[in-house]
């Protein structure tokens, strides 16, 4: 088992950043892929980022490419979100998740946190 603890959501205007953490604990050493998702109202839940573990590659969904970026610090088991020049269109819960298996970095997650709602205002 994985458990993921996400923080650092909340309100900024447009043009803002954020830096979104997911503290991750249990048997990390299984752990893949790290991802991050978000669902707005009325919106399936989407793929936003993800970073291969043992090799750091990175992934982004077009729509986020340039201002968001994934990192991690090993030392601390934590996956970070860091969101520049926001727009309205980024509002959503945010969801940190791992996957314990290779493959397609943007599907089929294993453990799921509990997410963190960021708003951007216009």
């Amino acid at each position: 088992q994985v458990q993921l603890v996400e923080s650092g959501g909340g309100l900024v205007q447009a043009g803002g950043s954020l830096r979104l953490s997911c503290a991750a604990s249990g048997r990390t050493s299984s752990t893949y892929f790290m991802g991050w998702f978000r669902q707005a109202p009325g919106k399936e839940r989407e793929f936003v980022a993800a970073l291969t573990l043992n090799s750091g590659i990175t992934y982004y969904t077009d729509s986020v490419k340039g201002r968001f970026t994934v990192s991690r610090d090993n030392a601390k088991n934590t996956v970070y979100l860091q969101m520049n020049s926001l727009t309205p269109e980024d509002t959503a819960v945010y969801y940190c998740a791992a996957k314990v298996v290779a493959g397609s970095p943007r599907y089929k997650y294993d453990y799921w946190g509990q997410g963190t709602q960021v708003t951007v205002s216009s």
